[in-house]
């Protein structure tokens, strides 16, 4: 009989509210097991790990959980994991446990849109999915998953795509790799996974990494304030395939050369970065030293960069890394 190992963390799927409506994670793990009706045939052990809200997932957190995860997998009774965790920022955690995930067993990553005292409540069948997904043999070998509303995606690519809405993630890019239903799971698409980064060598003291946002009025005030405030990398969230403008073009020559990374991305939903335009577009961002990040949003390019950079620390190595990471 399989066993499945919940970690909790918080999130909506274990927040109640209060008398004035204002909700806040309260409920352990075990009161999140209790209310579901198990799939056959498997156990389920339960570990609280977090109980807060995702938006307070900070990379220390973040690091704590990865660190769990890999701990829970030495035994070898188990045969996946399963992540409660808020919708706010699944896509970054998730993304983060699957760059250093190494073993082939699963990690589902699940939670709720709707609280735990809700009526009409989804997170008893997101988690009771998820642990079918965890179960499953054919969820072996595909990294870090994301199970709700009975799609799977794979970790790299997931985004939330509404605020209050059930059905919330999607890959714009590559679309659900697979699907849950009862206790049947479909696997139709593999992940595209680079090698696993080494745990043991992540130190999250000094990584601060900044999401810069790109618009028509955009100066490098923000770019100078965040690096002399200890930023180590930016991401640019920049307009159409990777844009911004002269002068953010001149700063990111300047940060380049002080050490700092600066990775290009795109507010845009779907598509790659690409360096098409001069005049401070894409083309000059990548002269001065920018590093595209292909199809990973701000989100996950934001990751990614702080994950390289707890683990080599030097610029040059994160960069060289980085750009083999997200080309192809």
């Amino acid at each position: 009989m399989p066993l499945v190992t919940v970690l909790a963390t918080g999130g909506t799927i274990a927040t109640r509210t209060d008398a004035h409506g204002v909700g806040t994670a309260q409920d352990a793990g075990d009161d999140l097991v209790a209310r579901l009706d198990l799939p056959p045939g498997v156990r389920v052990g339960v570990e609280d790990v977090l109980r807060v809200g995702s938006y307070l997932m900070t990379l220390e957190r973040v690091h704590t959980l990865a660190v769990r995860a890999a701990e829970a997998l030495r035994d070898p009774a188990v045969a996946g994991l399963v992540v409660t965790h808020g919708t706010d920022t699944i896509e970054e955690t998730a993304y983060f446990l699957d760059l250093f995930h190494r073993d082939p067993r699963p990690v589902v990553v699940t939670g709720a849109q709707r609280p735990a005292d809700a009526p009409d409540g989804d997170g008893p069948r997101n988690l009771g999915e998820a642990v079918t997904v965890a179960a499953d043999d054919a969820a072996r070998d595909l990294g870090v998953l994301v199970s709700f509303g009975g799609r799977v995606f794979a970790a790299r690519g997931v985004r939330k795509g509404h605020t209050l809405a059930a059905d919330t993630f999607a890959a714009p890019d590559t679309g659900a790799v697979g699907w849950v239903h009862g206790d049947r799971v479909g696997i139709e698409a593999r992940p595209v996974r680079g090698p696993a980064l080494d745990l043991a060598a992540f130190d999250p003291s000094g990584v601060r990494v900044d999401v810069v946002a790109c618009h028509p009025d955009a100066d490098a005030v923000a770019l100078h304030a965040l690096v002399a405030a200890g930023a180590r990398g930016i991401v640019l969230q920049a307009t159409g395939a990777g844009n911004a403008n002269p002068a953010i073009a001149a700063a990111v020559g300047e940060l380049t050369t002080a050490g700092v990374v600066v990775v290009t991305s795109t507010r845009v939903q779907a598509g790659r970065v690409a360096a098409l335009y001069g005049n401070g577009g894409g083309a000059d961002l990548l002269a001065a030293g920018a590093v595209p990040s292909g199809l990973l949003r701000p989100s996950q390019a934001r990751v990614l960069l702080a994950a390289l950079l707890g683990v080599h620390r030097d610029p040059g190595t994160v960069r060289a890394e980085f750009l083999a990471r997200t080309t192809g």
